[in-house]
């Protein structure tokens, strides 16, 4: 996200919440939101599905698996037409490369030859299926390449490799040289709901994963390189925390729609 301009425009899946938050939507709306609240970023139309905010040109998360992949396509033609200099990142899943939008949002992406950045964080299992049991063929770059795409595949769980790839890439795009995919290979911690048994993978392989875990390592890193000490970092948590309390509040203390609004934004007034 931090390789990302203002100007550009954001798509993402229903587990967008990082995203927003990196973007800039403050704790408070995403929260509200997630509550059904009035002051949530969506009126709480949306919910945690749909978080969505005009000024940040973050236009939400979609409930349907790979729906952001045609809007993403628009977009980009849009400013194409428009001679704008701006990037669209269209995140999704794995899960998502074995739907029919993805093939024909990168047919179109790549006839036209929109500024389109294609993000695909493949986390191994989808919602509860593992890739090799979903795709014929596992290397999701060569998908992209297949309609004349450049593509790569990032490291996932390293923070830097992520950005630099993505900054890289957005300025390509940027430049007129067309649609980019980049595959983040990483994984997935917890079940995907609280629904979920996770009878598709064992214990053991979780907590291998977990040795890699990226903000752990990133921590080190930073604390290797002396751009991080144990104070600094027991105030950012503290900082952290304070956020999520007042999010949390706000959310609680925040107000239901009025029912006379029930109709709106739902049916429009009928001419005389």
């Amino acid at each position: 996200m931090p390789a990302l301009q203002p100007e550009d425009a954001i798509l993402a899946t229903y587990r967008e919440h990082g995203h927003a938050l990196v973007r800039g939507i403050p704790a408070e709306a995403i929260m509200a939101e997630m509550y059904g609240k009035y002051e949530g970023c969506s009126h709480g139309r949306g919910g945690s599905m749909h978080i969505f905010d005009s000024r940040t040109r973050f236009y939400g998360g979609s409930a349907i698996v790979g729906g952001g992949l045609p809007l993403a396509v628009g977009f980009a033609l849009a400013d194409k037409l428009k001679h704008r200099p701006r990037v669209t990142a269209c995140f999704f899943g794995e899960g998502a490369v074995a739907e029919g939008e993805f093939h024909e949002s990168l047919n179109l992406a790549s006839l036209w030859q929109v500024p389109a950045l294609f993000l695909c964080e493949n986390n191994l299992y989808a919602m509860g299926t593992a890739l090799e049991r979903s795709e014929a063929d596992t290397d999701l770059c060569e998908k992209a390449r297949s309609y004349r795409i450049a593509a790569r595949s990032v490291d996932g769980m390293d923070v830097m490799a992520v950005m630099e790839a993505t900054a890289q890439a957005a300025a390509e795009v940027r430049a007129g040289g067309g649609p980019q995919f980049i595959e983040f290979r990483t994984y997935r911690f917890r079940a995907h709901s609280m629904f979920d048994p996770e009878l598709y993978r064992s214990k053991a392989e979780v907590e291998q994963w977990k040795k890699r875990c990226p903000i752990r390592a990133f921590t080190t890193r930073l604390q290797v390189e002396g751009l991080l000490d144990e104070a600094r970092l027991a105030a950012i948590e503290a900082d952290v925390a304070a956020e999520i309390t007042r999010a949390v509040a706000f959310a609680e203390a925040a107000t239901w729609e009025p029912v006379e609004n029930l109709t709106r934004d739902v049916y429009t007034a009928r001419a005389a």
